[in-house]
């Protein structure tokens, strides 16, 4: 039996996203599409209602859906989102200044009437603009460049090239051709280790076409290896083992709870991801148990998912974690919300001789659009001192 909590919880969050909806789909009636002869307000509401309920539609009857159909709705939904929110905002204040005006008075006639055509369609081009721009901001990740260095001595290397993506999120929405993107420009940076932090698929493996995905991972070309970590979409999805069989299977070797001594110069650890409890009932190891052993004069590298408890890995002795999971929010407002989480929610942090790097992300999660950030690969060379 379902909790009665998580019941009231959906029911509330629900009900929430329903009255923002139909604010934005009255707002839209009454000032644009109402003008419309041809449109009757009971087909508009029906399909306004197809269009705000799309997305959980298509997860909800996922298993019941002829595939063409799950994704249709699945990426009809995850546009409209982003539709929504944007919509939401400027609609909102907009009636936020009309509401003000009534006491001070400095808002132009235009847009005190809320009936207005012009002002509906001004604002129907203005989310239209803002969520190409994301989408196609989404589509075109750079490569931001990192030099930090590590006071350790690694053996013989002087210097250590890495390259590290998280939250590619593979499967209905981001798709082969979008790896095949990041493959090529990592092969192009020609590292010496290249890791995937977390997150590499989303919730459904089944939506990416697998034997062309493992294609392209076995393309990937770096002297010390490619390791990955599971992440907690892995875990959402019920899909962790098959990942870790996948993944293997394609040249990619997944440090779950595990470690590497690479060369005899540095260690390598990968974290099972924090949220991995929930779904497995295993909790993860401490790092003080993952690190026994070690020998703390080589240089030690964390990947970790989640940038969390970073208290851990500074009094353990890690000397560079890298992270994913933020997104920086992936869609403004929410890095307001991101920065807020977590100590470093993008970019560099050094705290002692503890030094982070979190990645905003090469994927995309829901809508695959990006406002107010950039997808990333992230390219660090190590200068180790001897």
């Amino acid at each position: 039996m379902m909790n009665p909590f998580f019941l009231l919880v959906i029911a509330l969050m629900l009900t929430i996203y329903g009255g923002f909806n139909y604010y934005v789909g009255l707002r839209g009636w009454q000032a644009l599409f109402s003008y419309l002869p041809f449109l009757s307000s009971k087909v508009y509401w029906l399909i306004f209602l197809l269009i705000s309920f799309a997305y959980l539609l298509s997860r909800l009857a996922e298993k019941y859906l002829p595939t063409v159909l799950f994704e249709g709705l699945n990426v009809l939904g995850v546009y409209w989102l982003p539709v929504m929110l944007y919509s939401l905002l400027l609609i909102t204040a907009l009636d936020i200044l009309r509401l003000l005006d009534r006491w001070i008075g400095f808002v132009p006639l235009g847009i005190k009437q809320s009936l207005n055509p012009a002002l509906g369609l001004t604002i129907l081009i203005l989310v239209v603009g803002i969520v190409s721009y994301g989408a196609w901001n989404a589509r075109h990740p750079q490569v931001n460049h990192y030099d930090i260095s590590i006071a350790k001595q690694a053996g013989s290397l002087q210097q250590l090239h890495v390259v590290m993506v998280s939250d590619i999120h593979l499967g209905t929405i981001v798709h082969n051709e979008h790896l095949t993107k990041m493959v090529n420009t990592i092969n192009e940076l020609k590292p010496d280790l290249i890791l995937f932090a977390g997150d590499v698929f989303d919730e459904n493996i089944e939506s990416s076409n697998k034997q062309e995905v493992s294609d392209n991972f076995r393309r990937l070309s770096a002297q010390y290896g490619v390791f990955a970590v599971l992440g907690n979409h892995e875990y959402i999805g019920g899909n962790a083992e098959e990942a870790i069989k996948y993944l293997g299977k394609a040249g990619v070797k997944v440090l779950r709870d595990s470690s590497e001594e690479i060369n005899g110069a540095f260690y390598l650890i990968g974290r099972d991801d924090k949220s991995g409890s929930r779904y497995s009932g295993a909790k993860r190891q401490d790092l003080k148990t993952l690190m026994q052993g070690f020998n703390h004069s080589l240089p030690i590298l964390l990947m970790d998912h989640q940038p969390s408890q970073l208290s851990e890995p500074s009094e353990q002795g890690i000397d560079l974690q890298m992270s994913g999971h933020t997104h920086r929010g992936q869609m403004f407002p929410f890095q307001f919300i991101t920065e807020r989480i977590f100590e470093d929610d993008w970019g560099y942090l050094r705290k002692g001789d503890f030094q982070l790097i979190v990645s905003s992300g090469y994927g995309t999660w829901g809508p695959p659009v990006r406002i107010g950030n950039k997808p990333e690969i992230v390219d660090i060379t190590i200068t180790l001192n001897h």
